[in-house]
């Protein structure tokens, strides 16, 4: 939590501060009463302290900062604070300039009648003093005006602004965790958003078994791993924090809105999360847990962070106290299953690289097991054989006119992440097997592209066929925003009142245009599962069900046909880099089943470079013989029919078929 604070000497500011490890609530302001000699103040080193950094709103500001530093560097003097029972006692820095921190020692003054119970961050282990007699000072004439009355405590207080702050219960982590009650892989797709925000090439996802010191059994943990940028300090503060303000920045390749995705994601799949996390220059640990905070009156979250002094990561003194750095780690230590050789391990995953680790343990639980089970698959198995991570119900998540009870995507973390990503580039392993992406608009037959403009915002709809889905008897709309995967198979015209309607018809759009708002406000649900009831969606569902009824008109026998049990194949079959994750279109020629496991843009059948331009998807033309009406099937036996293949001259390609004496309507596709 990061503490906004005036700074005052004799009621005149000094300068904004902000403090981003308080151990407490402190007030709006702080106003120096007096400054002495470190000389004359024993035993300071013994006492807790947090820092404080200049958060300056003018020039006037940061140079006043600079000025009270050098005051204090040069003579050697503390500035003393007196509020309620603290005093807070300003240190003289090392060093002394515009942007330097200062470290604040603190203690409990007994002279002023407030509650003085000892609270949670103060520990004889951690280096600070156990309750308040051991901080006192010996009276002294010259201090003797900071000794505050009851009387003075209550008219200091009176001058300074009255603000309602609230506590958070610990309970209300549990609450996080409901707002993917409805499906669990919500949680684990805000961890998968947070690392590609963080621009990670990879990321693993894994289930093992881990020993919890305190019971001594073997628990399942969930483990998240990317290669990202890493957070310092100040975005670990952000990320724990309850919401934060978003950026002006418009970027529609960043997920990330709300603010509360890490907090609702980890607490959905456990109770207990510990996050490692690194930089160029910096390393911090962070702990949520349930665990930790039981029987507590407001949340209490553990953060240690270092800097790098050449090729060591050192306590980063300028972030937090030394003290408060050892009673936190204490606390990892105990409730979590990690100790200085565990931690050290999984830092070492690094290997001087950047990244973040997510640890989840005490998973949520479905009756007598957990909500999630998994299997690592077998090793050199075929594609049937990959490890995945599922949900143990396998319940096929509900959608007006669905039928399917074959639905994977709605229990298969791996069959999720195949299609999470309008253009994925991040390479996602499940369980130790990478995972095939499949950018869905690729993967489709008799492909048209719709455009349009809804509400004034430009809309591109990529409709087509798919004989999986025909299979499945699934059908509907994929629905991506910022690049993401919000809906899944959304019914809209006819689909949602007949089953048969639009059996394997899939559409892809991207409505980030429709759905931010110029002024920042945007219509997707904050568990980025769904969107709000708005103008802007309601548009988009007539215009998609429009546009849905007249493909399946203008397709419909061409879909059905099935000649000689032909295999409906994709328009253009697609191969991904492993090295530069573009993708490439496969001559109509080649068999896809010869690629290698691994393949690079030199390798055949592209022959080129990484450096070239990734291709894009050009729609071939299909003749088709009967243009249905409505619903209406005008042609009942289309088995008899004569097909009629028409090529081109140069080079013998197949471009449509055609019924003889019949009259053709033309749509885009391809035939195989």
């Amino acid at each position: 939590m990061v503490m906004p604070i005036i700074l005052q000497k004799d009621r005149k500011i000094i300068s904004a501060v902000k403090c981003l490890d308080p151990p407490f609530e402190l007030p709006q302001e702080l106003n120096i009463t007096s400054l002495v000699s470190t000389k004359k103040i024993s035993n300071l080193s013994k006492f807790p302290q947090f820092s404080l950094n200049p958060a300056p709103d003018t020039s006037r500001d940061l140079k006043e900062w600079g000025i009270f530093l050098n005051f204090l560097h040069k003579y050697d003097k503390v500035a003393i604070i007196n509020f309620q029972k603290y005093k807070f006692f300003i240190l003289p820095p090392s060093i002394a300039s515009e942007s330097s921190p200062v470290n604040v020692a603190y203690e409990i003054d007994n002279t002023c009648s407030v509650d003085t119970h000892p609270r949670d961050y103060e520990s004889v282990e951690c280096g600070g003093p156990n309750t308040a007699k051991d901080l006192k000072f010996p009276p002294r004439a010259e201090d003797h005006v900071n000794l505050f009355t009851a009387e003075t405590c209550n008219e200091f207080q009176s001058r300074l602004p009255v603000k309602n702050f609230i506590r958070v219960d610990p309970s209300y982590l549990k609450t996080l965790g409901q707002v993917h009650s409805g499906w669990i892989f919500g949680g684990i797709a805000e961890l998968v958003d947070n690392s590609r925000d963080a621009k990670a090439t990879k990321m693993d996802i894994f289930v093992d078994l881990i020993n919890l010191k305190k019971s001594g059994k073997d628990v399942p943990m969930l483990s998240v791993i990317d290669d990202g940028n890493g957070m310092n300090h100040a975005e670990v503060m952000k990320m724990v924090s309850f919401g934060h303000k978003q950026s002006d920045k418009d970027d529609k390749d960043h997920i990330g809105k709300f603010g509360v995705g890490f907090k609702t994601g980890a607490m959905r799949l456990g109770r207990d999360v510990l996050v490692l996390t690194q930089t160029t220059n910096s390393r911090s640990l962070a702990f949520l847990s349930q665990s930790l905070n039981e029987g507590k009156d407001n949340i209490e979250i553990p953060i240690v962070s270092y800097c790098r002094h050449g090729q060591r990561m050192e306590v980063d003194l300028s972030m937090q106290s030394e003290a408060l750095a050892k009673y936190n780690l204490k606390a990892i230590k105990e409730f979590s299953p990690f100790n200085k050789y565990l931690i050290g391990e999984k830092a070492a995953l690094f290997g001087g690289g950047t990244g973040t680790q997510i640890y989840i343990w005490n998973l949520d639980e479905w009756g007598s097991k957990y909500c999630l089970e998994w299997h690592d698959g077998l090793k050199g198995g075929s594609s049937f054989h990959q490890g995945d991570i599922l949900i143990s119900s396998k319940r096929i998540r509900s959608r007006p006119g669905q039928i399917s009870q074959k639905v994977p995507l709605d229990y298969s973390l791996r069959a999720y992440l195949e299609v999470i990503f309008l253009v994925p580039r991040m390479k996602i392993s499940v369980q130790g097997t990478l995972v095939k992406s499949r950018p869905l608009g690729n993967f489709l037959t008799q492909i048209v592209i719709e455009t349009d403009n809804i509400l004034g915002r430009p809309v591109e709809l990529i409709l087509g066929f798919s004989q999986l889905e025909w299979e499945q008897a699934n059908c509907g709309m994929f629905l991506y925003w910022h690049g993401r995967l919000i809906e899944a198979y959304k019914r809209v015209g006819g689909m949602i009142h007949n089953a048969d309607v639009g059996r394997g018809v899939i559409g892809v759009v991207n409505v980030t245009n429709l759905m931010d708002e110029q002024d920042g406000r945007v219509w997707v649900h904050n568990n980025k599962q769904g969107f709000q009831d708005s103008q802007p969606y309601a548009c988009l569902e007539q215009w998609l069900g429009r546009k849905a009824d007249k493909y399946w008109d203008d397709n419909f026998d061409s879909l059905t046909l099935d000649k000689q049990n032909c295999v409906f194949k994709p328009d253009h079959e697609w191969v991904q880099c492993d090295k530069c994750r573009k993708w490439r279109i496969l001559p109509s020629d080649f068999d896809s089943r010869k690629l290698p496991v691994q393949w690079f843009c030199y390798m055949d059948p592209f022959k080129g470079q990484c450096a070239d331009a990734e291709q894009k998807m050009e729609p071939g033309i299909v003749n088709v013989s009967t243009k249905r009406s409505g619903y209406d099937c005008l042609l009942k036996d289309s088995d008899n029919e004569k097909m009629e293949v028409v090529t081109t001259s140069a080079t013998g390609s197949v471009i449509g078929m055609c019924r003889r004496n019949d009259t053709s309507s033309m749509v885009n596709g391809y035939v195989p």
